[in-house]
């Protein structure tokens, strides 16, 4: 199912979308940043992926998430195409799952993407400045896997609300009204309960580190991990099960 989701969708804009965002918030971010630097600066790494990485995850990747699926789900809906395949003997709870892990893969390429900019950017930018620090490897890598893992469950919801509504517009519309309220919630003890921000959370408080130089805030693993668990595997379920059955109605 996953070959055959991908050959549908290989002659579609969605790589050239993935590219858009990566790039102009690194080198915006990178280059913002770079203006303070001198040869003496310290934690140049730190802050530039920081810089880079925080309008990114609240905004930019959700909303690169919200394109795909769309653009995912459109290529189903040209020309009836979604009940053809509906006709054949496939299970459509399957058929949305593949759909998703699809989704899933673009949304880990996008990150790698993100990372390869940033490590050119970065590399350009501590050059032209004589910084000498050490690239944190670990430290960089360790924070794109945070950010994957921590979209998982908004991805699984940006997917569901794309499934549940015929329209596009109205399926972009309500994310987007859920993505542009993240960065205030993420102030708020309800984060817990809100995916749309676990990414730029999970930022904010790399940002928190570096600014009291090393004071970390602790995210609880319970109740953070179960109830992102519970919201990640309930709109699972809900896509596969009401995936097509408007069309088989």
């Amino acid at each position: 199912m996953l070959s055959i989701e991908f050959s549908k969708i290989k002659r579609s804009f969605i790589l050239p979308v993935l590219f858009i965002a990566p790039i102009l918030v690194v080198l915006s971010g990178v280059n913002s940043l770079s203006r303070y630097f001198t040869p003496e600066y310290k934690s140049a790494w730190p802050a530039m992926f920081i810089q880079s990485a925080l309008v990114y995850s609240y905004y930019l990747l959700p909303l690169s998430m919200i394109v795909v699926c769309v653009m995912i789900s459109a290529r189903e809906t040209q020309n009836n195409g979604i009940i053809k395949m509906l006709a054949l003997p496939i299970d459509s709870a399957k058929l949305s799952l593949a759909k998703f892990a699809v989704v899933v893969i673009f949304l880990f390429m996008e990150l790698m993407l993100f990372f390869v900019v940033f490590l050119v950017a970065g590399k350009i930018a501590i050059a032209s400045h004589n910084v000498t620090e050490t690239l944190p490897l670990s430290y960089l890598i360790g924070c794109c896997i945070k950010l994957f893992i921590s979209m998982l469950p908004a991805t699984a919801l940006i997917w569901t609300i794309t499934v549940l509504f015929e329209k596009p517009i109205a399926s972009v519309g309500l994310n987007l009204l859920l993505v542009i309220p993240g960065v205030l919630v993420a102030n708020t003890k309800a984060w817990l309960c809100y995916p749309y921000c676990y990414s730029g959370y999970l930022i904010s408080q790399s940002l928190h580190e570096f600014t009291t130089q090393g004071e970390t805030l602790h995210i609880q693993p319970f109740p953070f991990i179960a109830i992102a668990a519970v919201i990640f595997a309930a709109a699972l379920f809900l896509s596969a099960m009401r995936f097509g059955k408007k069309e088989k109605a």
